[in-house]
């Protein structure tokens, strides 16, 4: 097996809730890591021993070492809400959101679409009014399928390949006004 394709089955095991705990910045940065011998299988927060176990099978590693880490840090599944009588419209959750979970405009109150937020949290700490509650899920529907993994994956990417086509477009308009203020003498 090559170590893209080792990988993409590393990143396929993973919750896909891009919450940076593991210290990367998603889950495919972590996989990579793993693959690279840059970190260890039990960084995983939300990922708990299913997650573990299935990684260390994969890559053919004891998964005994890892269990108490693993127990100390994981974390349940949750979603947050968003509560409307506080919500000033500032914006940071729906930047800070990975997966685009997150809607609303400038100056309005935001709300979460809950089948799509992965629960990574990342949008409680830019709040600047703490109007975002993370919700603990209880019911078995509520478990994170494969299908549940796709569409985060899927919808990160989107999200990624949106910001840097705005940031080329951003480095682009700036090189063109430069260009213009120098044909014009002015630099």
């Amino acid at each position: 097996m090559s170590q893209l394709e080792l990988i993409d089955q590393i990143d396929a095991l993973l919750p896909q809730t891009q919450c940076q705990a593991c210290d990367y910045s998603a889950c495919r940065p972590y996989a990579e890591a793993i693959v690279n011998g840059q970190a260890t299988i039990d960084r995983c927060h939300p990922g708990g021993i299913d997650t573990l176990t299935a990684v260390a099978e994969l890559v053919s590693i004891d998964p005994a070492p890892y269990l108490d880490t693993v127990l100390t840090q994981y974390r349940a599944p949750t979603r947050v809400r968003i509560d409307l009588d506080v919500c000033i419209g500032c914006v940071k959750c729906i930047n800070a959101c990975p997966v685009d979970a997150i809607v609303g405009a400038p100056k309005q109150a935001h709300v979460v679409i809950d089948s799509l937020c992965t629960g990574c949290d990342l949008c409680i700490e830019p709040c600047p009014v703490d109007c975002i509650e993370q919700v603990a899920l209880d019911d078995a529907a509520d478990v994170v399928s494969h299908e549940m993994r796709d569409q985060s994956r899927l919808r990160y990417q989107a999200k990624q390949r949106r910001l840097q086509l705005v940031q080329e477009k951003k480095t682009l308009n700036y090189a063109n006004a430069k260009q213009k203020i120098q044909e014009m003498g002015v630099l």
